[in-house]
Parts: C-alpha cells; sequence; structure tokens
C-alpha cells in the first residue's frame, strides 16, 4: 500500500467521523419535529435506504447469496441494531450534552470496545493485543474526552435556569 493511498484512507476515517455529529444534531432536531426521537430513528434509516438503493443500483452490485444469508450466524445481523441504538441514543443524548460532548463520550465508548475487539480478534478481527503503549494512547484520549465534556462553560440560558 503506497503512502498516498495510506493517507487517503486516513482521511476518508476522519471524513465518516465528521459526518456523525451533523448527523446527529439533524437528526435530534427532526426527532423535536417528528414528537419522539424513535421517529427521527425512523425516518433516517428509511432514507439512508432510499439513498443507497439507487447506489447499489448504480454499481450493478450482484444480489448477495440466499445460502449465505440462510447460513449466516445471528450476531452478524446485529449491526442494524447497533444502529438504531446509535442512533436514537445521539437523538436523546445530544441536545442535553451538546454535541461536543456527546461526540466525546460516544469516542471513549467507541475506543475502550474498539482495544476489547481488537484485543480478543472478535468477529473475526485480526487480535491486537493491549500493550502498555496502546492502553496510554487510550487514557489519553479519555483524558481529552473528560476535558472536551467537564471543562465547557455553562452558556448563559442553563445558568439562568
Amino acid at each position: 500500500m503506497t503512502t498516498l493511498h495510506w493517507v487517503g484512507l486516513l482521511l476518508l476515517a476522519v471524513v465518516a467521523g465528521a459526518v456523525v455529529p451533523f448527523q446527529s444534531a439533524i437528526n435530534a432536531n427532526l426527532g423535536r419535529g417528528l414528537g419522539h426521537p424513535l421517529w427521527a430513528t425512523l425516518a433516517s434509516l428509511l432514507v439512508s435506504i432510499v439513498v443507497l438503493l439507487p447506489v447499489i443500483v448504480a454499481l450493478r452490485l450482484p444480489l448477495p447469496s440466499l445460502a449465505f444469508i440462510t447460513k449466516a450466524p445471528l450476531w452478524m445481523w446485529a449491526g442494524g441494531a447497533f444502529g438504531v441504538c446509535f442512533i436514537s441514543l445521539a437523538l436523546i443524548l445530544l441536545p442535553k450534552l451538546g454535541a461536543s460532548g456527546f461526540i466525546a463520550l460516544a469516542m471513549a465508548g467507541q475506543i475502550i470496545a474498539s482495544l476489547l475487539l481488537d484485543h480478543f480478534g472478535l468477529f473475526g478481527l485480526m487480535e491486537r493485543h493491549l500493550t502498555a503503549p496502546r492502553l496510554i494512547g487510550a487514557l489519553m484520549l479519555i483524558a481529552g474526552v473528560v476535558l472536551i465534556q467537564f471543562s465547557a462553560a455553562p452558556s448563559k440560558a442553563l445558568a439562568a435556569a
């Protein structure tokens, strides 16, 4: 893999992370407008289908293997449930914690879960054992999360309440 290719992948990962607070903030407003966060979760997932289907058709992707679908372990289908969990919790918590607070705390959870997934090689991932430098890096990231969440000055609206 060339350095340029590697840098491109890193930038795409940053973009993937950058869209999350936008998605969460927009969906939080949608949830308020629709009357409940779960309606916004459903709307978000339906829009995902409407956006994704034309892309699948345009790329002329073959249909998935029916044999795989019938034999796949149940845990492989849990991703959608995790998506619903994340979207719904983002809709509920982002207005209360703020965008930076919610994303920082969500990142802390992602760091901890990622270290466990890597360490044990779960779900077919390559094992990457938890070493002292990896643990120190994770703790430094989580310390940054704590600073982001708890160093924010309260807004005037909250101070007056």
